[in-house]
């Protein structure tokens, strides 16, 4: 394959992880729709068994792909993997067959029974359950720091979780599902690294960037150990496939990539190949989507039904919010919170009467999507915990998407009449 150091994010999307010479010329990847792969010997079956379960990887250099059954590794995925790799300034990468399976192998390969977790408020609803009912299970406690902004916050959380236990892992949402809150990824990183001092052992710095995605947040280059995505989102990018991805380090990749083979979570060929094709168009998208967020977070901001908005655009010049996000993020994203007045039963009228845009659960796709989060993303989470990240009955979670603006804001504009 062609050197490609120094290429654009942009050039990556489309050429990263793929040569066409391997390939008889295919411009774009075939599908490799094969469950199992056959051997060239019986002492090639045993070589490539002994490399795939009993080598680990070079030190900063990810395995060689070794294909023998496709729940453990094959080629479309190896494609996604190195490209994904490459997108978050990685060494390796692991996908899944969706986010919560990413999330999920993390905290099996990185937490020990009676551990503690610390992690940022809010989070994803899925990641909650997980965290406060699941993992419970095995003696593993959650901590949440109430400001991932503030210092003496983050280490008042870690000290009283290293008062339970051995601290595991941190688990970062930045901006945060569904509030956009921003949470300070190199400060996180400093803490980690003073619990490790205590403690004997660094936690891992897990960062969730499903919100803002490569092109405009890089959370390895701030100081976390591993980024996970849900390739669903914007990666996928049309709302028709399920996908998660994990990029960090050789090791712990490669950790997370046996650990895969046990739970039986690969992402299968298809889907690692629509990912592929879909990360072609994934900066177009963002970009026109973001132009479109900050228009109609303009417009609801001025509407007087709508009584906040939590965009990230939006954040006070000289606030920690703003000097962090300016550091730390290269855009605003797409996907943001806005309060409306009246409580439930205004959002319900208002989401009832919408013509154009979507109501549904998701975000990051072609489409203009909205949801109600404290009766759907995050409807399990306990109220009293719901209601001290700010997810109450008046919030509303909008996904925008490519479509003509003033569609969007005309039909945001008759909707919210009801209210």
């Amino acid at each position: 394959m062609a050197d490609q150091t120094g290429l654009h994010r942009n050039t990556l999307t489309v050429a990263a992880g793929y040569d066409a010479a391997d390939h008889h010329g295919s411009v774009k990847p075939p599908l490799f729709a094969t469950s199992t792969f056959s051997y060239r010997s019986a002492q090639h079956a045993k070589d490539i068994h002994a490399a795939y379960f009993v080598s680990a990887p070079a030190e900063g250099k990810p395995a060689a792909p070794t294909y023998i059954y496709s729940r453990l590794d094959h080629p479309n995925a190896s494609m996604l993997q190195t490209r994904l790799a490459m997108l978050d300034g990685a060494e390796d990468a692991a996908v899944f067959n969706c986010g919560m399976a990413a999330i999920n192998a993390i905290t099996q390969a990185f937490l020990l029974p009676g551990d503690a977790i610390l992690h940022t408020r809010p989070v994803y609803g899925g990641t909650d359950g997980l965290l406060y009912t699941h993992l419970s299970k095995f003696g593993i406690t959650p901590f949440g720091i109430t400001d991932a902004l503030d210092a003496g916050a983050i280490r008042e959380a870690a000290h009283a979780a290293m008062a339970h236990g051995r601290v595991g892992l941190v688990m970062v949402e930045t901006p945060a599902n569904p509030t956009s809150g921003i949470a300070d990824v190199a400060l996180i990183a400093s803490v980690a690294d003073e619990i490790g001092a205590r403690q004997g052992h660094r936690p891992f710095v897990v960062v969730d960037n499903t919100f803002l995605g490569p092109f405009q947040q890089n959370p390895l280059a701030h100081g976390a150990d591993l980024c996970m995505t849900s390739l669903t989102k914007y990666a996928g990018g049309h709302s028709d496939l399920l996908a998660g991805g994990v990029s960090g380090a050789a090791g712990p990749i490669h950790t997370l990539k046996q650990l895969r083979t046990l739970l039986g979570s690969q992402l299968d060929a298809h889907t690692s190949w629509m990912v592929l094709r879909s990360l072609e168009t994934m900066h177009l998208r963002t970009e026109r989507a973001g132009q479109n967020a900050r228009a109609i977070a303009e417009f609801l901001l001025n509407h007087p039904a709508v009584s906040a908005v939590n965009y990230i655009g939006f954040t006070q010049p000289g606030s920690r919010a703003h000097i962090v996000s300016a550091r730390q993020c290269q855009g605003a994203g797409s996907t943001f919170t806005f309060k409306i007045r009246g409580g439930e039963a205004a959002a319900f009228r208002m989401l009832d009467r919408l013509r154009v845009i979507h109501m549904a659960v998701s975000l990051g796709g072609t489409e203009t999507l909205i949801c109600h989060p404290a009766t759907t993303t995050h409807f399990n989470v306990p109220a009293a915990r719901r209601l001290e990240v700010g997810i109450d009955e008046d919030s509303l979670r909008i996904s925008v998407g490519v479509e003509h603006v003033d569609d969007l804001i005309d039909d945001l504009r008759q909707a919210l009449e009801a209210i």
